[in-house]
């Protein structure tokens, strides 16, 4: 059995984390977010563009506690090397998904520096959706290049790197229940 202190620091790569949110905590979290969400959008038969892979587990989390109608699909952006931003953004949409008219809501892992978005939003917007909405679990405002509305925020956090909760540090540590913020 380990101990409380070998649980809270953890090693991720090459780096040293120190647990900042736990389990119990984001699940609330998710269940305030779905609750908003279902208070909006119960009748409109949104679509939910899941950004991977970060997202994966903050969408299937907050999928589930939804009880109404809705669709789901998953879009690639990439954006990130490491711990930094690259300030280039790719991005990969599933072909023939129909987004004219309809009620679109991006869910996101974390909502830092804004390009992703910021690229994001518009090219959706040229398709003619009824609406944009955002979602994130994190947010991080002290990071923001541009002007980004998170509609349904979860955390917000300080401009620290974090892993965890879908969340990776080169593609390790999404599989920890819990968040950790890279320790100084």
């Amino acid at each position: 059995m380990s101990n409380k202190k070998e649980q809270d620091v953890i090693q991720v790569g090459n780096l040293t984390f120190t647990k900042y949110i736990n389990a119990a905590a984001l699940e609330d979290k998710v269940q305030e977010i779905a609750d908003s969400i279902r208070e909006d959008f119960h009748e409109k038969y949104p679509m939910f563009l899941v950004v991977m892979n970060g997202a994966f587990i903050y969408a299937a989390d907050l999928i589930r506690k939804l009880d109404f109608p809705c669709e789901l699909n998953f879009v690639r952006i990439k954006s990130y090397h490491g711990t930094q931003s690259t300030g280039k953004i790719d991005i990969y949409m599933p072909p023939n998904i129909e987004l004219k008219n309809r009620h679109l809501i991006i869910v996101e892992d974390i909502i830092d520096t804004g390009n992703t978005m910021a690229s994001f939003i518009p090219e959706l917007q040229s398709y003619g959706p009824a609406s944009v909405s955002l979602t994130s679990i994190l947010v991080k405002p002290e990071a923001h290049m541009h002007d980004i509305v998170t509609d349904y925020p979860g955390f917000v956090i300080p401009n620290k790197f974090v892993v965890g909760y879908g969340l990776d540090y080169d593609g390790m540590g999404r599989n920890l229940k819990d968040l950790y913020q890279l320790k100084e």
